[in-house]
């Protein structure tokens, strides 16, 4: 047994959860591996080779890893919870007119809950994974922070994390660069790791086309929302669309519209079947109310509003925003126009590295907010 502990992996078959495996195999964690089936790319209809965290390929590289360096390797199956709530959880919010993030909602409420189940019917006293985030304990809190490789940083889709979860969770790339990763597996003669292509897309969506995908899920969907109006920030109607769940905030392309201008999705009107198309200026918002939080750094701040960097998708660099916490919702105050804010996202309020929590965004609008505590 060893003097650190167990931990459980959960291993993808790709190059940064076979290397953290490998690091805390090395660290001397009894290493058990885990590799869990999401989805069935069979049912998806979709006709792209099997590829990504859940396919045959997959689960044989990180048994493979598993047997050259002498651990356990256990499969999961929990295609049945991960359909139930995360495919629902993404149908139901593009029929409701917003924008779902599954891989975060997979984060949180499937993926931990899963490997901490599986990890106290294995004895393990902590679970781990490749994702690039640092963990520490300060004031009887665990708190995300970014991982080094900024370029890399995963803290986003991390927030919904419980305490009770990161209580026992460790992530050890957190300190280290992609180059570095790449060349661990390198001088450890995983090369075929190295040259593997990764993997960006929704995992139950591989072709990237979430249209078909809805169509597929819900009986009569183009019957019911064919039709409905393009209309201007003004209400003029400017044409026919295809239905109101098939567009997004932001979304510029494949409009199937030509109105002389660059025309983005601006709003979506469900119950009236209306999408709004303006200019890029119109997708500016200097503000947004957020739901379902969940606090990492502070327990809460309530009656104390601060400034963060608020980051409102993955890839966003993030804004600088007074954050006030109002119940169980957080009014977010940006110091400038934020454009393509989708409700459905998540946003991810930052203090210096660190989160301080997250949620789920429910409106955009703008404000006339004092922000003169920001300069």
């Amino acid at each position: 047994m060893s003097k650190l502990g167990r931990v459980l992996v959960a291993m993808s078959g790709g190059i940064d959860s076979s290397v953290a495996a490998v690091m805390l195999h090395e660290q001397g964690y009894e290493v058990v591996g885990m590799t869990m089936k999401t989805w069935d790319y069979a049912s998806s209809g979709a006709s792209k080779k099997e590829t990504g965290c859940c396919s045959l390929d997959s689960i044989n590289d990180a048994r493979n890893i598993a047997v050259q360096l002498g651990f356990p390797h256990y499969i999961i199956d929990i295609r049945e919870e991960f359909g139930d709530f995360v495919i629902n959880h993404f149908t139901d919010e593009y029929i409701a007119g917003r924008t779902p993030n599954p891989c975060v909602l997979c984060n949180t409420h499937i993926k931990w809950d899963a490997l901490l189940r599986r990890a106290d019917q294995l004895g393990c006293d902590f679970i781990a994974t490749g994702h690039y985030a640092n963990i520490r304990e300060e004031n009887g809190r665990y708190v995300i922070s970014k991982g080094l490789d900024e370029s890399k940083d995963q803290s986003y889709a991390l927030w919904g994390i419980s305490q009770k979860s990161l209580a026992r969770t460790i992530f050890p790339l957190g300190g280290l660069r992609k180059t570095e990763i790449r060349q661990m597996a390198m001088d450890r003669g995983f090369t075929e790791l190295v040259n593997k292509p990764e993997s960006y897309e929704i995992c139950f969506i591989p072709d990237n086309d979430y249209r078909s995908f809805l169509k597929r899920r819900v009986d009569g969907l183009e019957e019911q929302v064919a039709g409905g109006e393009f209309v201007l920030e003004d209400g003029t109607v400017v044409g026919k669309h295809e239905g109101y769940p098939f567009y997004t905030i932001g979304q510029r392309k494949g409009l199937g519209i030509a109105l002389g201008f660059p025309a983005y999705v601006t709003r979506i009107e469900k119950d009236a079947n209306r999408v709004v198309l303006g200019n890029y200026e119109d997708l500016a918002k200097n503000a947004m109310t957020v739901g379902k939080l969940n606090m990492v750094k502070y327990e809460n701040l309530i009656g104390q509003p601060i400034p963060t960097i608020t980051k409102v998708r993955y890839n966003d660099p993030g804004t600088e925003a007074i954050i006030e916490h109002e119940g169980d919702k957080m009014k977010v105050h940006f110091l400038r126009g934020v454009h393509a804010i989708a409700p459905g996202q998540a946003a991810v309020f930052y203090e210096g590295n660190d989160v301080v929590g997250g949620g789920w965004i429910e409106t955009n609008f703008n404000s006339d907010y004092n922000l003169t505590v920001l300069q």
